[in-house]
């Protein structure tokens, strides 16, 4: 156990306060962020991504974090191969890594040693998969992804997601080997982390809600119709385009629908977002859940962070 690097995770859904918290931890326990959040990774995209300010990081070094052009592809094998690398840099210097974000499957790649082998990309193919669910439908992807990857199709078709149908068949298209076995095989390679992890939550789902409806209405006031109009303008590659803010007001900007409207779907989105984020954490039993609702203040939040932090590293 002595050889394992001690890391620590703070997860949950947008606007449950990830980057406060981690913060105040960060610099009372001497550590560095490592951002896991696979959209504030892109330059450009400060308000809609809640990419947070000098001054909201209290001069802690924040890592992974706005330092890609939005024309560039990111996957999560270049993000764990990445936060490895950040997590070596940290440890070395004697400081404590802290991995922080609301993308599930970069936290859990990167605290489970996924090993992604050579991953490649074949973007013409996602565009092709992409018409093909656009035309014919999700079912029609599951059964191409049946006839070479039963397991994987049939845990896809209970909850569809068709980013995770069609990566599922590219993968297996340009590796030759299926995301079934890729993950078996990733399965007998131990962590080298001993990971201390840290969830904020809401008992009171609407007060979550509540808070991201606020943050966009801050968010319209710090200028994100600008920003949307000169992310949208540019080229946006294969991941940056699926960032919620922008997408969501492009009716606005083609004169199909009102700016009060296109603001109301973009907090439908991001409830929905958030509330798939706490499904896909939930189901790690080793997170210690914090319920922002039961503290009065932020100090006895952070208090009982820092107690689990103790136990832990």
């Amino acid at each position: 156990m002595n050889s394992l690097i001690n890391v620590v995770s703070v997860v949950g859904p947008t606007a449950s306060g990830k980057t406060r918290l981690s913060v105040e931890l960060a610099k009372s326990f001497n550590g560095e962020i490592i951002s896991a959040d696979s959209m504030q990774i892109y330059k450009d995209m400060q308000i809609a991504t809640a990419k947070p300010t000098e001054e909201e990081k209290c001069g802690v070094v924040h890592h992974l974090m706005d330092f890609l052009p939005t024309d560039k592809t990111y996957s999560v094998a270049n993000f764990v191969s990445d936060a490895k690398k950040c997590i070596e840099d940290v440890y070395s210097r004697q400081k404590l890594p802290i991995i922080v974000g609301g993308t599930g499957l970069y936290v859990d790649s990167l605290l489970n040693n996924i090993n992604f082998s050579e991953e490649k990309r074949d973007e013409m193919l996602c565009e092709e998969l992409m018409q093909i669910y656009k035309n014919e439908g999700a079912e029609k992807l599951l059964s191409m992804l049946n006839e070479f990857d039963t397991e994987s199709a049939q845990r896809l078709s209970q909850q569809v997601n068709v980013k995770r149908i069609i990566r599922a068949i590219e993968f297996y298209k340009t590796t030759g080997m299926t995301i079934t076995e890729q993950n078996k095989n990733s399965k007998f390679q131990k962590s080298p982390y001993k990971t201390t992890k840290i969830g904020l939550n809401f008992h009171d789902r609407q007060k979550l809600y509540d808070k991201i409806n606020k943050r966009v209405d801050a968010m319209m006031e710090q200028g994100l119709l600008e920003e949307a109009r000169e992310v949208l303008s540019s080229n946006l590659s294969y991941t940056s385009i699926k960032a919620i803010g922008y997408k969501e007001l492009i009716p606005y900007f083609s004169d199909e629908k009102t700016l009060e409207e296109c603001i109301e779907k973009l907090k439908m989105e991001t409830r929905r977002y958030a509330k798939r984020q706490i499904t896909w954490f939930k189901r790690d039993t080793d997170i210690n859940w914090l319920y922002a609702d039961d503290y009065s203040c932020f100090e006895e939040l952070y208090n009982d962070a820092a107690l689990i932090m103790k136990r832990g590293i």
